[in-house]
């Protein structure tokens, strides 16, 4: 395994960590990580800048109140009010929910579904401030929940259909983060396509001193016509250098 691979693993591995200890870790535990890779201070700091960036706080938690925007805060405010209204569920009530549940009987899963709905927004609060709305996140949450508790029978003891639980949510705002990412990242790659092709039709227009067609802008600035023309289908025809 080469060491960029490596890395990636580690980077991976070491923020999984941060969210199973309430997105904190200790400078000892990276340092730890990463000790097979002999990482620089300059690196290791980076690597701290990373984790700060995906709010995993070094040596004590970051609060996920403060990458709140006022509306999520909110929209937390009254969900949690729904979820108060709800029959309260103790731990022994709710490990006995888990073996009744594990049994299949159908009642038992209504009730531990919402047993679980304030540990989704626990972990949801994990995932705060990545560029998703929190209330994406607890929805994808509860359904890793519902589509869960279908599941619990499959599991040895109640301990383990929890910790099924807990990872299927995590998994699933882990899994919609990324998918968020990497759609955002598309949309600025078109973005970019898109303000290439406006750029260069305008200063070919203005060396013209009129609108410039397709074949025009293709020869002059090497872009391919369907480039360019993909570009301006994607900005609704609105490039306005470039003949309709």
């Amino acid at each position: 395994m080469n060491k960029e691979v490596q890395f990636a693993k580690i980077l991976k591995e070491v923020k999984e960590l941060g969210r199973s200890q309430g997105n904190m870790l200790q400078e000892a535990q990276v340092i730890e990580a990463f000790e097979p890779l002999n990482l620089s201070n300059e690196q290791l700091q980076m690597v701290y800048d990373y984790l700060l960036q995906n709010k995993i706080g070094l040596g004590m938690p970051l609060q996920a109140e403060e990458f709140l925007s006022d509306e999520e805060k909110n929209y937390l405010d009254i969900y949690m009010e729904e979820l108060a209204a709800l029959e309260q569920v103790s731990q022994g009530e709710r490990e006995a929910l888990i073996i009744q549940a594990m049994a299949g009987e159908e009642l038992a899963k209504e009730r531990l579904i919402q047993a679980f709905l304030p540990d989704v927004v626990d972990i949801a609060k994990l995932y705060a401030g990545q560029g998703v709305y929190l209330e994406d996140l607890i929805g994808e949450g509860n359904l890793a929940l519902i589509t869960g508790v279908e599941l619990v029978g499959s599991q040895e003891t109640p301990a383990e259909a929890s910790g099924m639980l807990v990872n299927l949510i995590m998994e699933a705002m882990e899994r919609y983060l990324e998918e968020s990412a990497a759609a955002k990242a598309e949309d600025e790659k078109i973005l970019r396509k898109v303000n290439e092709v406006a750029t260069k039709a305008h200063e070919l227009g203005e060396e013209l001193q009129r609108k410039v067609s397709v074949e025009e802008l293709s020869k002059e600035s090497k872009l391919s016509k369907k480039a360019i023309q993909d570009a301006f289908r994607i900005s609704g025809y609105q490039i306005e250098d470039i003949e309709g």
